[in-house]
């Protein structure tokens, strides 16, 4: 690249055009120096190639391992990552090589990439170091079945110079490469005086047919050779002139892969006008991949007992039913148990293949046992951690196993027992029926004191009379007594009111008895806020930054705890107005106090899930074994078991009673 960019300048400077075969020539370096001309197609050619080949088999992640020689291994680099980022293709990890490194470095290298699950590797480099490492992938037993080696045309375009018994080698690796018609007339006549000139200048070369160089060199002078014909060509116009150039040279269009592959049509099997296109190479027929398996390789390695799936597993879990690590310092080994680990195991025997698998505590914040995953230190996570956007960055989830939500809970409003016989009726109620006995009872005073000698004499006599009719003789007063029509009327009207207010009073109360009507103390978060009460959640989890990034509580009034029972010490001392909890801690939490605790809000919340590395093959195959467990009732039964265990906790008549 250097001595390409050095050349580049110095004919600029004097006006001489250059033309470059090397395919990685920065875009920013061609419009620096316009009479550098690139004869080589770019390298995002062949990087949308490999991108398509992946796509091809749903293999999601690679390994890229390259060669240092210059400049150019950066811009490959970045052309890759360019490309890539339009597509669900993730680079798992990136290996350098050196040219001087020995075979021990290689092996050393190759070992390290192997203990990673990825088994689909992109190799850029040099024939002779390729060829070295091909070697040293073959004694590590990296060149069997489940392993796929895909070449950029740095190796592919190079292959027509090396013996027979390299291929052996090189078996089941696929190459991308250059492509040119080798049978049309042009290239032949090309092709037999080539070979003629080179057997002269080079009589000990083993082979004299001209590759992808010798013909984009023959192509370059072609189109400077046209450009340099016009008439009136000045060295200024030069750039412009071969920038216009339509010429089909020798090389043709560039097509590249096992196939061919053409920008903007995908693969095909033959290059012509009337070839249908694929948008897979499947379409293509079988291809050998390295140690000619029958079916297509994964492309990651399955966890086994000599190199077993790592599964992070939360120890500060608030709640244990979930996940709990119980530690034997007798035997020095440790136990994982919970929901959450059942589920997991249950999961795994659903999977299309054997996975092993082995349990490692980790004790640090929920975010950063995701973090561990990005980290290459775990290969999954298990516990109850929630899927939450943020976390995405460090890796993907399965398809969430709990009910979604972020919870708010809130004591009860519990009525004394003593006043519950006032509380079918509201004070205002309670008022208006007394005033209305009242009054209908100086009704019937007035109408009636007239025809009844006993309603009459003196004023405080009578003030008793007519609360005693108020409130009894309504009932108890029998037709015959009455001597006025109008007050008959009026009784049988009034009777008639205060049979339908008895009812109601009767049932309401009959209501309270059996099934105590429960109301939360609080019915919203803004009332918690403007109040500025303390607010509790679960310590470790993300929900303390959701409080206050989305909801916006003060940091000094958000209290965490770590168990079910410091909430409920923590309410019953007034320490805490309300808990934020996840809906599956919800369920736990209210199924052991039933009586005393309900929710009063609920907030959009992802649920809880297994973590997996982004990219891995492992998510698809967990989701649908997930599923099938939920399907087939498991899933229920299991939580079922789970809140059967909690037995309610009367926190009244434990004097956790908080009215």
């Amino acid at each position: 690249m250097e001595e390409v960019l050095a050349i580049g300048e110095i004919g600029s400077k004097y006006q001489i055009p250059t033309f470059a075969l090397l395919d990685s020539i920065p875009q920013r370096a061609l419009d620096g120096l316009p009479l550098l001309f690139q004869a080589a197609p770019s390298q995002f050619g062949q990087m949308k190639a490999f991108v398509a080949i992946m796509e091809s088999f749903k293999w999601n992640r690679f390994t890229f391992i390259y060669e240092d020689i210059n400049s150019a291994s950066t811009e490959v680099i970045h052309n890759l990552m360019e490309t890539i980022k339009e597509s669900n293709v993730q680079m798992s990890n990136m290996v350098k090589l050196s040219p001087s490194s020995s075979s021990t470095s290689f092996l050393e290298e190759l070992e390290s990439i192997n203990k990673d699950q990825c088994r689909v590797f992109l190799v850029h480099a040099s024939l002779e170091s390729s060829l070295r490492l091909f070697q040293n992938a073959k004694i590590m037993g990296m060149m069997d079945k489940g392993y796929v080696w895909i070449t950029t045309n740095l190796i592919t375009d190079l292959l027509h110079t090396v013996n027979s018994s390299t291929f052996s080698i090189m078996e089941g690796i696929v190459g991308i490469g250059s492509f040119f018609n080798d049978t049309s007339s042009r290239f032949n006549d090309f092709s037999t005086k080539f070979q003629t000139k080179f057997k002269i200048k080079q009589p000990k070369e083993q082979s004299y047919i001209p590759g992808i160089f010798a013909v984009q060199a023959y192509d370059a002078t072609w189109i400077a050779a046209l450009a340099l014909s016009q008439k009136n060509m000045s060295r200024q116009k030069l750039s412009d002139m071969v920038s216009s150039i339509s010429f089909s040279g020798i090389t043709g269009k560039y097509y590249r892969e096992l196939g061919f592959w053409s920008e903007g049509l995908g693969f095909s099997e033959v290059v012509n006008d009337r070839t249908d296109y694929y948008t897979s190479l499947k379409n293509l027929g079988h291809i050998f991949w390295p140690g000619r398996p029958l079916h297509t390789p994964r492309g990651w390695a399955v966890p086994t007992s000599a190199s077993p799936l790592r599964v992070g597993v939360p120890t500060m879990a608030v709640f244990k039913k979930f996940v709990e690590v119980k530690y034997d310092h007798m035997h020095h080994n440790f136990t994982c148990i919970g929901y959450s680990i059942e589920l997991f195991k249950e999961t795994i025997k659903r999977l299309p293949y054997h996975l092993s698998y082995e349990f490692h505590p980790f004790s640090g914040s929920y975010d950063s046992l995701v973090e561990q995953v990005y980290l290459k230190r775990f290969d999954a996570v298990v516990g109850d951690v929630s899927v939450i956007s943020r976390r995405y960055q460090y890796a993907e989830f399965t398809h969430p196993y709990t009910e979604t939500g972020l919870m708010m809970v809130v004591p009860v409003v519990s009525y004394h027992e003593q006043w519950l016989f006032v509380k079918p009726f509201t004070l205002g109620m309670w008022a208006l029926t007394i005033v209305v006995y009242i009054y209908n009872g100086f009704v019937l005073w007035l109408i009636e004191r007239k025809h009844s000698p006993e309603l009459q004499g003196s004023a405080l006599n009578q003030a008793g009379i007519l609360l005693c009719l108020a409130f009894t003789r309504l009932f108890s007063l029998d037709g015959d007594q009455l001597k006025n029509n109008l007050t008959r009327m009026i009784t049988v009207a009034w009777l008639f009111v205060a049979i339908i207010v008895g009812q109601c009073y009767t049932a309401s109360l009959t209501s309270m008895l059996t099934v105590r009507r429960l109301a939360p103390r609080v019915a919203d978060y803004e009332t918690l806020k403007n109040a500025n009460a303390a607010v509790g959640y679960g310590r470790g989890a993300h929900v303390a930054s959701y409080l206050v990034d989305v909801l916006g509580f003060k940091n000094e009034n958000i209290r965490g705890f770590t168990s079910p029972e410091e909430y409920a010490h923590a309410f019953r001392n007034k320490e805490i107005a309300a808990v934020f909890l996840e809906a599956p801690y919800t369920k736990l939490f209210l199924a052991r106090y039933c009586k005393s605790f309900m929710v009063a809000a609920t907030f959009g919340e992802g649920g809880f899930a297994f973590v997996l590395p982004k990219g891995s093959f492992m998510v698809t195959d967990f989701t649908k074994a997930l599923l099938d467990v939920s399907e087939s009732g498991t899933l229920q039964n299991m939580e079922k078991r789970m809140l059967g265990s909690e037995h309610c906790v009367d926190m009244e008549s434990d004097h956790d009673e908080y009215g």
